[in-house]
């Protein structure tokens, strides 16, 4: 029998009240875990307001500017991954899964969401890959200076995951300039609108996603 995920979409929402919300639903797995009941799968997707966020293993010598001179917050997070850029038009997917419940471990787990995010950007007409070596996905893997267009940071307890992706749809791809972003000095940042050259729908781009989702986790 197929694992059911639920989806939830909050729209724009701030990064912390998004936190608390997500460390709530991740907390709660790790409670029926240890009662032995039976957890649930969330993929809560949404949009955050200006923020940046450090990872355990960042260096926040890659904030390069004053934080206050940015226009957007700052948050150090328990994901992994350096420092990295949320905001408007770029879509922030959390992923509160059981590993269990899909015979994953952690690097098969994130290599299926990377590969859930490549074939929704390939139903663009958009090729992007995996390097190997760093996180994410990649436009112009291959060229000299490649572009990042999602970005990944993961944490896990007893199995249970949380934080997760984040694709660039459109967001200002100014405020990556205030930052080295995931701590690579030598490559570049874009987006999907950016690669079609037209504007692209989020809800439209949900769905999709959504797809592939239950494509691959089931």
């Amino acid at each position: 029998m197929a694992n059911q995920i639920n989806h939830l979409y909050l729209g724009l929402t701030n990064y912390k009240d998004a936190l608390e919300f997500q460390e709530f639903v991740f907390n709660a797995q790790l409670e029926k875990l240890e009662k032995g009941e039976k957890t649930a799968n969330t993929l809560i997707l949404l949009e955050h307001e200006h923020v940046y966020t450090l990872g355990k293993s960042g260096d926040i010598k890659n904030l390069k500017v004053p934080i206050e001179e940015t226009g957007a917050e700052y948050y150090e997070t328990n994901r992994g991954g350096d420092i990295t850029y949320h905001g408007p038009d770029q879509l922030v997917g959390y992923p509160i899964f059981n590993l269990a419940d899909f015979n994953l471990g952690v690097r098969e787990f994130v290599y299926t969401l990377e590969e859930c995010v490549i074939e929704t950007v390939a139903s663009y007409g958009i090729k992007c890959e995996r390097i190997d070596g760093v996180s994410g996905v990649w436009v112009g893997a291959d060229t000299k200076v490649p572009r990042k267009i999602c970005a990944l940071g993961i944490k896990v307890s007893r199995g249970i995951t949380m934080h997760g992706f984040a694709l660039n749809i459109d967001p200002n791809l100014s405020f990556f300039e205030n930052i080295v972003p995931c701590g690579l000095e030598d490559k570049g940042v874009t987006s999907l609108k950016k690669e079609v050259g037209k504007e692209v729908d989020m809800f439209d781009l949900m769905e999709r996603l959504i797809k592939y989702f239950n494509k691959h986790f089931n």
